[in-house]
């Protein structure tokens, strides 16, 4: 019998006697097809919302004053990145705010996975300090953001604080809920074969927690920007967050979203890295299907 496959709509339906290469071939080429089908509604979606509000602007159905356009947000971007700023080229006050994301990033990540952990492996520690953990994770970030800026000044200190700040608590909940959601079997015949604690600890709790930790690392260095930002907006010389104040005092609606932008940018940058760490340290996962439709 031949081995034959037959598409319906974006589903391929096979029939009898259709070899194992042959679906494959035609799983991979339906998935791809609805890769391309994404990234068209994607780029559509966004080219309707950047020309409705074009279109807005320019009649006048919202205040260009207060609200812009594509157009003007575009031009004042070009304008810094080949003029600069009022204050200094755009890329020193972006590599400031970049600077002040990534020690938070790292130092948050690190010490949420330690803690999260070393608490995970310890019930007794978790519940003594388990109160004081959600006292603390209670209080506004918002909040903490002047208190580091009197404390620590107007320098790196106080933005590199709040970042951690931000980043260390989602950390510590993925890392501590992963720890606990580990597979006590596997755990039981690793002690069974004679695996010490930091052996358990190592080559079964932190892989079965790996997803985990991954999923809270994929938002936490949006959580890092946005500290840094916030503190850079409370009190700073410069940074992302101080060309937003600068803007906002200025009523310069195109810098605001400008920088705005600037951020979203280079947060979708940092979730691709991410996304590509992930995927070479987890190669050891068995690789996720879903239904194509």
């Amino acid at each position: 019998m031949a081995n034959t496959a037959l598409e319906t709509g974006n589903a391929p339906i096979f029939r009898a006697g259709t070899s194992d290469a042959e679906i494959e071939a035609a799983a991979l080429k339906a998935l791809a097809r609805r890769k391309y089908v994404v990234v068209a509604w994607q780029v559509g979606i966004l080219l309707a919302i950047l020309g409705l509000w074009q279109v807005a602007s320019d009649l006048h159905w919202i205040d260009p004053f207060f609200y812009s356009s594509p157009y003007g947000i575009a031009l004042r971007l070009w304008d810094w990145i080949s003029e600069g700023t009022e204050s200094g080229s755009l890329w020193y006050h972006l590599g400031v705010t970049m600077e002040e994301a990534l020690i938070g990033f790292v130092i948050g990540s690190v010490t949420g996975v330690l803690v999260g952990v070393a608490l995970g492996r310890n019930k007794l520690a978790s519940d003594i300090l388990s109160i004081y953990i959600k006292a603390i994770n209670s209080i506004p970030r918002v909040v903490l953001a002047p208190i580091f800026v009197m404390i620590m000044g107007l320098g790196l200190a106080s933005k590199v604080a709040l970042a951690f700040i931000m980043v260390f608590f989602v950390v510590f909940a993925n890392a501590f809920q992963g720890v606990r959601e580990a597979d006590r079997n596997m755990i039981a015949n690793a002690r069974i074969l004679g695996a010490s604690n930091w052996q358990v600890t190592r080559n079964v709790i932190l892989p079965s927690a790996m997803s985990w930790i991954f999923a809270s690392l994929h938002i936490s260095f949006s959580f890092a920007i946005i500290g840094a930002i916030v503190g850079e907006f409370v009190g700073s010389l410069a940074g992302i967050g101080y060309l937003i104040s600068i803007a906002k005092g200025t009523y310069d609606a195109a810098g605001l979203y400008a920088a705005i932008i600037l951020v979203m940018v280079v947060t979708l940058g940092a979730e691709y890295v991410m996304t590509l760490v992930e995927n070479r340290i987890t190669r050891w996962r068995p690789q996720q299907h879903m239904d194509v439709q």
